[in-house]
């Protein structure tokens, strides 16, 4: 019970916004849709705003953590659609700060000394101030210049409180949504779960940002701060403070005269560079985390800040990948078609030649422009919503990669519209293919697994006769117990009860929302007889309210 009050919250918000329609329009509330048209928000909002942006206030409206999951659902436009998605995308990721003598006590309980003794300056005034952490200027005893990044007090309680909410939903949607299966919603909140509590951690992004920085170690396109690991704790990283001109700031890269033809294809050199060649990829490089170099005009350089989320892929991920690209732009349909299959991204029963057919429908249209005039990331996504109709499951470690290709793309095209990303990118990929599927992959691989082949090489005849004495004296054989089949029988009642529950719970729930806004906008009584509603509300929901959960955590 100890979310009952959040959950009321939530339930009202919704209502509030007319969110109730989303919900009720699903297959297992669709027998309380008559709920919805009574609901008194539903008489007072009038048509001015559509259920896009509607959704993007309701959102703020919950908080920095629904913030958080509505920025990582932008990318989702070939689930959402590109209204939604685009209202999505204007979620500000902006709360009020909280006090320095808050920033204060925290960095000296986390670095175990005076803050004087730490710095030899500090500004008071935070540089930035965001749902998970504040930002501010500093100077070490050495005269450096850095950035004190710190972990918003109390945030660890509230962001578990919230997912523990987020899962309940998925969990619900998992059950009921008929769309449950491609969209996986509790893996979705599982895998932003797991990325928003590594946030808070920022030993772990000091640690990213120090192997970043690694990586492109003299690199001619991107800068990456420096980590002052002696301050760096669980909730406070100082690093480097960079000076450069913000990635959107056109006006300002125009006056330093930088060459943005350069600056564009490094942008795209960059992300299959961390992609490919690295396998680790900043994952959260949107506008606001770019920055550009001013100091050599004609070769500009990126500086990259912001290191939270690092993405990286598997092997077959990344073949898949590359070979996809490469059969897109030599239109070789059938060739995607079959690589989407055997990746297990689309069912292994689709009938590759109706496929190819609808990926052909999608793509043939726009190879009629110039390569130059193709938006990459929009031909992805027109193809992710044609493989729908073949129940293309969503790919969760695909999310970030996605997203950081998004931002990508649209950088290198507002910096230079006549970006050939297709030019820029095909050498780097085939090149990588034949480093990963010709002569000298053979050899690499020989090479890197020649010492466990050389130590197990002895004992191969022995596991060899073992494993035919198993087979020859039937040990390997599968059983089905019929305890087994008891347990699913069960499980078959007890769904049945859960079921039940869960409608006649909700029902009560949604009752008591609706009985609770006719009450804030129109009093059924007068005198003491307006405590009447909430005394309903409050009798109706805490019984539905127990039946909904009780019904997922029936065990």
């Amino acid at each position: 019970m100890r979310n009952l009050f959040r959950l009321i919250s939530i339930n009202f918000t919704l209502a509030r916004f007319g969110l109730d329609e989303v919900i009720l329009s699903m297959h297992f509330f669709r027998p309380l849709y008559l709920l919805g048209l009574v609901n008194p928000f539903n008489w007072f909002r009038g048509n001015g705003r559509s259920r896009a942006e509607r959704l993007r206030l309701c959102i703020e409206s919950l908080g920095p953590i629904f913030i958080k999951f509505g920025q990582m659902l932008a990318t989702r436009r070939d689930l959402l659609g590109d209204e939604i998605a685009d209202e999505l995308e204007k979620l500000l990721d902006q709360v009020p700060p909280f006090s320095w003598q808050q920033a204060r006590d925290i960095i000296e309980q986390q670095l175990g000394m005076p803050l004087e003794q730490a710095f030899r300056t500090f500004d008071e005034n935070e540089i930035a101030s965001a749902s998970i952490a504040q930002v501010y200027a500093a100077q070490l005893p050495d005269g450096q210049d850095v950035v004190v990044k710190i972990v918003r007090p109390g945030i660890e309680k509230k962001i578990r409180k919230d997912i523990e909410l987020m899962l309940l939903l998925a969990k619900m949607a998992d059950r009921y949504w008929d769309e449950a299966r491609r969209i996986k919603p509790i893996q979705v909140v599982r895998e932003f779960e797991t990325t928003i509590l590594n946030e808070l951690d920022l030993i772990r992004e000091a640690a990213n940002a120090s192997q970043l920085r690694r990586n492109f170690e003299g690199s001619p396109d991107l800068y990456v701060p420096r980590v002052y690991w002696n301050y760096c704790r669980p909730r406070v990283m100082v690093m480097e403070r960079i000076s450069g001109i913000p990635v959107t700031d056109i006006e300002q890269l125009q006056a330093h005269q930088i060459n943005f033809e350069v600056l564009s294809r490094k942008g795209v050199e960059i992300f299959f560079t961390q992609v490919f060649r690295h396998n680790y990829f900043h994952a959260d490089m949107h506008p606001g985390n770019i920055f550009v170099a001013d100091d050599n005009p004609e070769n500009p350089k990126y500086i990259a800040v912001d290191f939270g989320i690092m993405g990286s892929l598997s092997t077959s991920d990344q073949r898949y990948l590359a070979e996809n690209f490469v059969a897109f732009f030599n239109r070789d349909y059938r060739r995607v078609a079959e690589l989407h299959v055997d990746s297990g991204w689309v069912d292994r029963d689709t009938r590759i030649d109706e496929f190819e057919a609808s990926i052909r429908s999608v793509c043939e249209p726009l190879f009629q422009r110039p390569l130059a005039e193709i938006s990459f990331g929009q031909l992805l996504l027109r193809l992710f919503k044609t493989a729908r109709s073949f129940n293309m499951e969503v790919q969760p470690q695909l999310l970030l990669l996605e997203k950081t290709f998004l931002h990508i793309e649209g950088i290198g095209r507002q910096l230079y519209p006549q970006l050939d990303l297709w030019d820029t990118a095909k050498p780097f990929i085939e090149r990588w293919l034949s480093e990963q599927l010709g002569v000298r992959a053979l050899v690499k691989g020989l090479q890197k697994n020649l010492p466990y082949i050389a130590e197990h090489l002895p004992d191969l005849p022995q596991l060899a006769f073992n494993a035919l004495d198993r087979i020859a004296n039937d040990e390997l054989r599968v059983e089905l117990r019929s305890r087994q089949i008891d347990e699913l029988k069960h499980e078959i009642r007890r769904a049945n009860r859960r079921n039940i529950r869960a409608i006649v719970g909700a029902s009560f729930v949604i009752s008591a929302s609706i009985i609770l806004g006719l009450d804030g906008i129109a009093p059924i009584m007068v005198g003491r007889g307006q405590l009447i509603a909430p005394l309903v509300s409050v009798a109706l929901f805490v019984p539905g309210f127990y039946l909904l959960i009780s019904s997922y955590f029936d065990k």
